[in-house]
């Protein structure tokens, strides 16, 4: 598959994957990072990939939200993303599963359901996941 490349983002982590640190090239994130207690770690003070993730998915799903409405001219301002990111076992090693849920204040149930739809195919997040991994998604009005 061909495709125009727009942006790259480039980072580096260092340490012990999961307890160690990550950094932009431009350094305008710098985090570090711990292992939740729920996978045996300490919880310390840093961030995981798991809320990394779901940051980067809430946000790049809102953009296309925003786009789908933009195109059908319907206002979506005061929406937000609640997303989730889960890490378990599955029978082949470890996996993820997220869960959106989408609110969108002003509109009709089959409306916020149509936009949410609209914008899970547009997403570049959505299409990466498709057939991958788990992905719920909710709509809500209010």
């Amino acid at each position: 598959m061909a495709y125009d490349v727009m942006y790259t983002a480039n980072a580096t982590v260092t340490g012990e994957g999961r307890k160690g640190t990550g950094r932009t090239d431009d350094r305008r994130l710098e985090v570090d990072l711990s292992v939740p207690k729920g996978m045996g770690g300490d919880d310390g003070p840093g961030t995981n990939p798991e809320q990394l993730f779901a940051v980067g998915y809430g946000a790049c799903f809102h953009g296309a939200l925003k786009a789908v409405a933009r195109k059908e001219k319907i206002d979506v301002d005061g929406s937000t993303i609640e997303a989730q990111v889960s890490l378990g076992k599955a029978d082949d090693g470890m996996s993820l599963a997220v869960s959106l849920t989408v609110t969108i204040p002003g509109v009709d149930q089959a409306k916020a359901e149509e936009l949410v739809e609209g914008a899970h195919q547009m997403c570049p997040y959505s299409r990466a996941t498709r057939g991958n991994i788990e992905v719920s998604l909710t709509a809500k009005t209010a």
